[in-house]
Parts: structure tokens; C-alpha cells; sequence
């Protein structure tokens, strides 16, 4: 078995595990443009102590290059955890990331993501660029 074959995906519309990529319609070369991911955009996700999202990671892959370089990864580390129990904790974060990025050339931005209990969610959407 292969690391890959693990990976899920499905529509994002109708699975709350899937990180979706929100980003400008008209990119420009060497421009900065803001890219947003979140999980669980139109069904919510759990976000509790014993259910919720470990990290996204962020990779783009350039039309002209066969390997993909990794872009951003973000960590969700406070999960509402306290010694009052779960949940009670005064601390929980949200897995919805916002960051800048700039390409050369169109291509791909995957984004993954691991849910604690249900595994590595995939998601990708293409950038075109401007003429």
C-alpha cells in the first residue's frame, strides 16, 4: 500500500472533510494573491477535543514541472483540551487559514488535510493566469 492510496476526496458540497480552496478568478505572474482553505465551509465539521482538524497542508504543482513544491502548513493544535475535560478548555482553533502566495506560471494547488478520526482529505483547483 502506498501513502496515496489512503488519501480521500469527495465533493466539497456534500462532505464536511474537504479542504476548500478559495482564490482571486484573475492571477496575475509575480503578483501577490491571497489563497484561503478551510474544512468544512458548507457542511460543518466537528471542531471538539475528540473530533476535529490536525493541520492542512498547502502544495502547488507547476503546469511545466513533474513534482509538486509544498507551499504552506498550518497546525490546529488547541482543541478545547483542560484538566476540567474535554471540551472545557478556554482555547479552540478554527481550521480556516488565509495566506499570500506568488507563481510564475499557471498550475495546481492541492491542498490536504488529516482529520483525527477520519484520515487525509484532498482537495485542488487550478490557477490560470491573466494574459
Amino acid at each position: 500500500m502506498k501513502f496515496g492510496d489512503t488519501i480521500q476526496s469527495a465533493d466539497w458540497k456534500k462532505e464536511k472533510h474537504i479542504p476548500v480552496i478559495e482564490l482571486p478568478d484573475v492571477i496575475s505572474a509575480g503578483k501577490p494573491f491571497s489563497v484561503t482553505v478551510s474544512v468544512g465551509k458548507e457542511i460543518p465539521h466537528p471542531n471538539t477535543t475528540g473530533h476535529h482538524i490536525k493541520w492542512i497542508d498547502v502544495y502547488f504543482k507547476p503546469e511545466s514541472d513533474k513534482f509538486i513544491h509544498e507551499v504552506a502548513h498550518f497546525d490546529f493544535t488547541a482543541h478545547a483540551e483542560s484538566t476540567k475535560g474535554d471540551n472545557e478548555g478556554s482555547v479552540l482553533t478554527e481550521p480556516i487559514v488565509t495566506f499570500w502566495m506568488t507563481v510564475k506560471e499557471p498550475g495546481t494547488l492541492i491542498a490536504l488535510e488529516l482529520c483525527n478520526i477520519h484520515g487525509v482529505w484532498e482537495s485542488s483547483a487550478e490557477i490560470t493566469l491573466a494574459e
